[in-house]
């Protein structure tokens, strides 16, 4: 039987079979001994050893479309972004650094913006002013006034979403108005395994229908901006690209050149200020880390 991978812990796995039916799965010693993690999102044969507890081992892990480290996950078709727009106000730096790390693992990115009961137009302008020229889509919603909720279950329909973002944003929140029957189906393997329903932990995937998953992650509070060289960074910035055209010399890291249409762009305000300084601390701290 085959099925998808929907929470890993403690050595065990629960797949979701093509039967609809949660298997509380080993992974055969094989896959150890090639160092080989199965992931939340994995698509995987099993064999089905009880139907009742339902019990199985997991044979094979399927190919992969894509694999994120962090957080640990598989076969995403893309990420759900979210921060508060207040009470926490968003911090820009955290939030460039997951964007960096999505772009460098070709996962498409929206970014929504929890709490529009506590904030104005003004502050849904300022952070549509920043990401939207960098290619972001950006949605805002608020979980206290079930607003704008139809509109994230429209984006999510027949994808496999990764739902990121800190601790204290609203994604628990979020992930129980999108789907309370998942949570309740869920409720027993919590249960099983002894963990608080309400505080995310591990990642976890939940099927909203037939084609839909959204995976709730842990709450992040830091996101290392590693595992690049200095001059790859900039790749990273979508928003630098159409720009680059204007710099003077063949890969220009738009850092100290005098004639560099990036940096002008940032000037005349057709790039954020904001983007570009977090751009230029994340390239210091890769070329100092080189430097060790």
């Amino acid at each position: 039987m085959t099925g998808k991978i929907i929470k890993g812990i403690a050595g065990f796995y629960y797949v979701h079979g093509s039967d609809h039916v949660i298997y509380e799965c080993r992974a055969k010693g094989i896959f150890r001994n090639k160092k080989i993690k199965p992931l939340v999102g994995d698509n995987v044969e099993i064999t089905v050893l009880l139907k009742e507890p339902p019990e199985g081992n997991i044979d094979r892990i399927l190919p992969r479309t894509n694999t994120l480290i962090r957080p640990a996950a598989a076969n995403l078709d893309q990420a759900l972004v979210v921060f508060a727009l207040m009470d926490p106000r968003p911090n820009l730096n955290l939030l460039d650094r997951f964007l960096v790390l999505m772009e460098k693992n070709h996962v498409t990115v929206t970014l929504a913006f929890n709490k529009t009961d506590l904030a104005g137009e003004e502050a849904k302008e300022q952070y549509r002013r920043i990401y939207e020229p960098a290619g972001y889509p950006v949605m805002f919603f608020s979980t206290y006034e079930k607003a704008g909720i139809e509109d994230i279950r429209r984006y999510l329909e027949g994808k496999t979403t990764a739902l990121a973002g800190p601790s204290g944003v609203g994604k628990s929140s979020l992930t129980n108005l999108l789907m309370p029957e998942a949570r309740m189906e869920t409720g027993s393997i919590s249960e099983k395994i002894r963990r608080g329903k309400h505080t995310t932990r591990h990642s976890e995937l939940f099927c909203l229908n037939r084609d839909t998953y959204l995976m709730d992650t842990p709450g992040f509070s830091s996101v290392f901006v590693d595992e690049m060289e200095p001059e790859d960074l900039k790749e990273y910035f979508p928003e630098f690209a159409s720009f680059e055209e204007d710099c003077r010399f063949l890969g220009c890291v738009h850092m100290g050149e005098k004639v560099c249409g990036v940096k002008e762009a940032v000037q005349n305000g057709r790039i954020s200020q904001s983007r570009y300084e977090n751009y230029r601390l994340f390239y210091e701290e890769l070329k100092s880390k080189r430097r060790y």
